[in-house]
């Protein structure tokens, strides 16, 4: 099933679409049952409506092309923090779509599906120097607050300006995951220094970097000049630009994840034409190998 993100637009609760986006994708589990050897669980089962979505065993997919769950005596749940940029760059549109509205459907999703396996969900938000935040906590009231503050975010300004990040993100000695939802736009490093207080944290940090495909493509087809949208700087378009451009952008990303990756951060870059549901299976493969 294809989650065409614009089609996704129609729908105007959040909530609803973020229950949408998930059935869609656990649509067509198989039920069949099967017993099988495993390194750490000592069988498999058949995915069953509310079973715990990181037990997920994507290789048993791979050999079978059927969804199975890995048991285990023990499940525990984590803190997701969902982090937002919400500076003025993710208002940038590829035809009707908003990178801010991409964020806002794939964050929702991942917390319905997190809140449904019993985890503790928050949010934060950073734009025009300031960040908000939402505390994580494991409760459907919570999560309902969570949509709203989500759709709510209106991109202005500028990324936060450095706080006191470790502090912020420290946690409670539980286990975390921190999922940051950005186009990694920073004229002036705030999001590396972001970042960099939070690998030193020590949590699991996953960074879905957001771009309009018009972006990737140097696609702006009608217009003679794009403005950036945080500095107001004017960049003219041509040929000789579009070549400097992608060559540039290539290197740029890779650099990226080159970063991220020593940091031990997990990188995915996405377009914001891509459906949810290849973005949402990118996501619970990363979380059921466990590595970065």
């Amino acid at each position: 099933m294809l989650l065409d993100p614009k089609v996704l637009m129609a729908i105007k609760s959040l909530p609803l679409l973020a229950k949408t986006v998930v059935d869609g994708f656990m649509n067509g589990f198989n039920k069949s049952t099967v017993k099988g050897p495993g390194l750490e669980f000592s069988q498999y089962r058949s995915y069953q409506p509310g079973d715990d979505l990181r037990w997920l065993d994507w290789r048993m997919y791979a050999r079978s092309d059927r969804y199975y769950i890995r048991e285990s005596e023990v499940e525990t749940s984590i803190s997701v923090r969902f982090l937002i940029d919400a500076s003025a760059s993710m208002n940038h549109s590829d035809g009707m779509l908003k990178k801010i509205e991409y964020a806002r459907f794939l964050a929702a999703s991942l917390a319905y599906l997190a809140n449904l396996q019993g985890d503790a969900v928050g949010l934060y938000a950073f734009k025009e120097g300031s960040l908000f935040s939402l505390a994580a906590k494991q409760d459907p009231q919570h999560l309902q607050r969570l949509y709203y503050q989500l759709e709510n975010i209106e991109p202005k300004g500028t990324f936060t300006k450095p706080v006191h990040y470790k502090e912020l993100f420290a946690g409670s000695g539980r286990k975390e995951m921190l999922i940051f939802i950005t186009d990694m736009y920073q004229p002036n490093g705030e999001i590396t220094r972001l970042l960099d207080s939070l690998a030193a944290l020590k949590h699991e940090i996953i960074v879905f970097q957001l771009m309009g495909q018009n972006e990737l493509d140097f696609d702006f087809n009608g217009y003679a000049a794009v403005e950036d949208l945080e500095t107001g700087e004017v960049v003219p378009l041509g040929n000789q630009a579009k070549a400097a451009y992608l060559q540039n952008l290539q290197q740029h990303i890779e650099t990226t994840r080159m970063q991220l990756l020593g940091k031990h951060i997990f990188h995915r870059l996405i377009s914001t034409a891509q459906p949810l549901d290849k973005a949402l299976r990118d996501f619970l493969v990363q979380r059921n190998k466990g590595v970065i």
